[in-house]
């Protein structure tokens, strides 16, 4: 359960970057809890590993505002570049190329690769608050500060730094949801409700094309999903299993094939019924915190999201000035 409060914020942050890309949000909304609840049970199930599953931070950012809006690519082309990615990972997972590409790649450029991730959320999530704005002299300006939706986004990321520093179990998304909620009583966005059936996912199922993906330009899209995902799926798995105990004396991770097939697998689902690129989630060291040590910790967050298919009415009130936060806090980590 602390694993999946620590990392549900992505529930209402992905449908809104990928809605960006001209996707439907309901389908997204879907779509993610979907991915999420796949991969997590895969992982724990197979890989027996206390480690979630869901589309990454970073990897919806470069999907809409990188490949989508930045090279003009339909959004169902994002999609099969996405798959494409999963299954060549799985392709690398079966093989022993994967480990000669992890320990090719210097640690400085491994760091890097996260680095730069987080600076491309940090100004997306300024862009979506309005801190930051289009300035035709200098390319970025600074917004007008003194707007309700800029003070509620200071709050907001006030609470996540303040709760998160007291080690408060799902800081994210108790920051997410209190912001949504005052700003719903200062007559910032309407209150739809709570709980409804799931939106239709048709919208976005099965709607992938990798019809155009054999370019130049594509193919390094594809390649830099599969990259990017590589680094941080094993970074994440070394980093939560040893804070877990489960780094073995001769420093690997037994399973470590295994996990990285769950998320590869998790790759081409996601890509199927509509979301970007999924990756283990560093937030599922909360829940290791919280004594998870099996593949069961990841099998309760699986039926945590799918029982969170039933909230889409509540992620309909969830605006850019409580999103914008969460985004600017997990670039900053």
């Amino acid at each position: 359960a602390t694993t999946f409060f620590a990392m549900s914020y992505i529930i209402f942050v992905n449908p809104q970057i990928l809605a960006d890309a001209g996707m439907d949000r309901g389908a997204v909304f879907v779509a993610t809890c979907l991915a999420c609840a796949a991969g997590s049970l895969i992982m724990g199930l197979w890989a027996n590993l206390p480690i979630a599953i869901a589309p990454g931070m970073g990897l919806n950012a470069y999907f809409t505002y990188g490949v989508v809006i930045g090279l003009g690519v339909p959004w169902q082309t994002a999609l099969g570049a996405v798959f494409m990615s999963g299954v060549l990972f799985v392709i690398l997972s079966l093989t022993p190329v994967r480990e000669w590409i992890i320990n090719a790649i210097p640690r400085a450029l491994k760091l890097a690769i996260s680095a730069g991730v987080g600076l491309f959320l940090i100004i997306i999530g300024l862009k979506s608050i309005g801190v930051v704005v289009d300035n035709p002299a200098t390319l970025v300006g600074l917004g007008h500060l003194g707007t309700l939706p800029i003070l509620l986004a200071a709050i907001c990321f006030l609470m996540i730094g303040s709760l998160e520093a007291r080690g408060v179990p799902g800081a994210i998304i108790i920051s997410i949801l209190t912001v949504s909620i005052i700003g719903v009583l200062l007559g910032q966005t309407q209150f739809t409700g709570i709980v409804a059936p799931p939106p239709d996912l048709s919208p976005t199922r099965f709607k992938l094309d990798v019809s155009d993906l054999f370019t130049l330009s594509l193919m390094v899209v594809v390649l830099s999903l599969l990259f990017v995902d590589l680094f941080d799926t094993a970074g994440t798995l070394v980093g939560v299993s040893q804070r877990a105990g489960l780094i073995g004396p001769d420093g690997k991770l037994p399973g470590m094939q295994r996990a990285l097939l769950a998320d590869s697998v998790a790759n081409v689902i996601g890509a199927c019924v509509g979301t970007s690129s999924n990756t283990a989630y560093v937030e599922s060291a909360a829940g290791v915190r919280a004594g998870g040590r099996t593949g069961l910790t990841a099998v309760v967050v699986a039926l945590f999201f799918l029982a969170a298919l039933f909230l889409a009415p509540l992620a309909s009130i969830i605006a850019p000035y409580a999103t914008g936060p969460a985004l600017v806090f997990v670039g900053c980590v």
